[in-house]
């Protein structure tokens, strides 16, 4: 049986709910600029992962990873400025900011371990 790669399956969920969180902005909110800017790092940081998988060397695979660290961290931005606007609830915000922070913590270990490993 085939062992499940975590953050390959978070990052994909995550780009899933932002994908969702989106829709509800432009839908409900009519909010497009902020909701679009976090689409795309939300987003960026599962292509990014499944990048790094076909990685032609650690050191690709390194920098493939830090870059969807980059886009974690820049989702958590556009995620703070939504709220702070009021176009999230204290709710909706804690739930997407801790799967947004959960991703960078695990990218965060991953290139570091893969670092150290070089």
């Amino acid at each position: 049986m085939k062992e499940e790669n975590v953050i390959l399956t978070k990052s994909y969920d995550f780009a899933n709910r932002a994908v969702r969180l989106c829709r509800f902005l432009c839908e409900q909110h009519r909010e497009y600029v902020l909701s679009q800017q976090m689409l795309r790092s939300g987003t960026s940081i599962g292509a990014n992962v499944r990048e790094a998988q076909r990685a032609q060397s650690r050191k690709d695979f390194i920098a493939k990873l830090t870059v969807a660290l980059k886009e974690a961290y820049e989702t958590e931005y556009w995620l703070e400025l939504l709220h702070d606007n009021n176009y999230l609830t204290k709710e909706q915000f804690d739930s997407i900011f801790k799967d947004c922070r959960d991703l960078t913590n695990i990218l965060s270990r991953i290139v570091i371990s893969s670092k150290s490993q070089e």
